[in-house]
């Protein structure tokens, strides 16, 4: 196992002084005027800031093209010419395949994983009442979803090496991501990345709030670090992006700019993100993160609802495929766009230089023991990916927290619990009188009593 990212260190201290101009001005064709564009912030440390709302940006860069109808005529020449891979295939080597055949030729993943405190009860419906991180004999929904995707860009990783990142967890809040190793070595192959996700997972305190703004800058220094290589991001979250109830109708939450921000910035570099829901929801906030996110080189932003396609009724092989199918159909014409912009191979010069954190110790020696790296191995084309059993758990998931979160909110995590809903569970008045449905159980909220300690 060994460590790119000191590789693409190195690489940088020696570059040239050219950049690439401002690509940031094609707006995609149809677009709803429902987000306003602001200023993107630029982070240089891990250091914790407190945000203030975003200034508007009224005058935006000069557009590479002539004008805007050249904009959408350029991205409709680029899908025509690149478009989506077609959903008629039934194995993962079919998939692969029409990846090589519509011109992908290499990738690097990265792996972003949600560690926000929601993941312990939005798989109330969806993982029999589990925890998403809980761990077992059978593979909880992130590790599902990342052998899924690793089996099927595997082929197209040179050297195998996974930079893998944790973010919403006590340690990063909205603010940063830690890596797997505390020396910023990557995982070798897709076997090592599961292995290390159940390693962490003991040692970690889930807390909040979701904004993916963090994972999205340290997935553009990475490719600025690696000279312009083609990157996909897996993004795994519980959760859409944090809505405060104060946030009014038409506005944006600050971790809705910061994450509107960073995907429109990403789009200056040979970067895909693919977004993977998992759990419950709900995920109509990411839709229209999907379909509205304004002014883009390109568009390389994707959604993808793990729950609703692993519900369906397939055959467990047929899901994975469909799966894997919905998550990467959109990279031939993304990879292709890249060029056409000509920014593959290419370092812009103002990446966000982002940090990562060292893994949460908490002072434990067996995670300590990380320190080590693990012997380096493939991914295993052969591992078994077993399916969820149709069997709810008669034991409450696992808890990392403390006895003292059990007295706050669970959906700010900062206000004590002063609410009861009829059905027992509990938030604070602020967050709870919104709420139309409980946020543990799904069920429908008819009775708010407030509590007075």
């Amino acid at each position: 196992m060994g460590s790119k990212f000191s590789k693409y260190r190195r690489n940088r201290s020696g570059r040239g002084g050219s950049s690439a101009g401002n690509i940031n001005g094609a707006s995609r064709a149809g677009n709803v005027d429902r987000f306003r564009y602001y200023t993107p912030q630029h982070r240089h440390a891990p250091a914790r800031q407190h945000f203030s709302p975003l200034t508007p940006q009224h005058h935006r860069a000069a557009s590479p093209y002539s004008s805007q109808s050249s904009c959408s005529g350029q991205q409709r020449n680029l899908d025509n010419k690149y478009s989506r891979i077609a959903d008629n295939y039934q194995t993962f080597e079919q998939v692969t395949a029409a990846l090589t055949d519509a011109g992908l030729e290499s990738s690097n993943l990265i792996v972003g994983i949600d560690f926000t405190k929601s993941n312990e009860w939005t798989g109330t419906r969806s993982f029999n009442r589990q925890s998403l991180h809980h761990i077992g004999d059978v593979q909880n929904p992130y590790e599902q979803a990342i052998s899924i995707i690793g089996k099927t860009l595997s082929a197209f990783d040179e050297d195998n090496q996974i930079p893998c990142f944790g973010f919403g967890d006590a340690s990063t809040h909205d603010q940063d991501v830690f890596s797997f190793y505390p020396n910023q070595a990557y995982c070798n192959g897709f076997e090592e990345v599961l292995r290390r996700y159940r390693e962490i997972i003991p040692h970690l305190k889930l807390s909040g709030p979701t904004s993916f703004a963090p994972i999205i800058e340290m997935a553009m220094t990475i490719v600025e670090e690696s000279c312009g290589q083609y990157h996909v991001l897996l993004i795994i979250a519980d959760g859409q992006v944090t809505r405060s109830i104060d946030t009014h109708e038409g506005q944006l939450s600050p971790q809705e700019k910061q994450t509107i921000d960073a995907i429109v910035r990403a789009s200056s570099y040979p970067l895909s993100i693919i977004l993977v829901g998992v759990g419950d929801g709900p995920w109509d906030t990411m839709r229209v993160f999907d379909d509205n996110i304004p002014a883009r080189a390109f568009d390389n932003f994707q959604f993808v609802n793990f729950t609703e396609i692993m519900s369906k009724n397939l055959s467990y092989q047929r899901r994975k495929t469909e799966f894997a199918l919905a998550a990467l159909m959109e990279i031939p014409s993304q990879y292709k766009a890249t060029l056409e912009l000509n920014i593959l191979g290419r370092q812009m010069g103002d990446d966000p230089n982002r940090i990562p954190l060292p893994p949460p110790l908490y002072g434990t020696t067996s995670f300590i023991s990380g320190l080590k790296p693990f012997p380096s191995r493939s991914f295993n084309q052969n591992t078994p990916i077993h399916p969820m059993p149709n069997i709810v758990s008669a034991q409450p998931p696992a808890s990392s927290s403390s006895v003292d979160d059990h007295l706050l909110c669970a959906i700010c995590l900062v206000n004590p619990k002063n609410m009861a809903f009829g059905c027992g569970h509990q938030t604070c008045c602020e967050c709870g009188v919104g709420l139309q449905s409980c946020p543990i159980c799904r069920s429908q909220i008819k009775t708010r009593i407030k509590l007075f300690s």
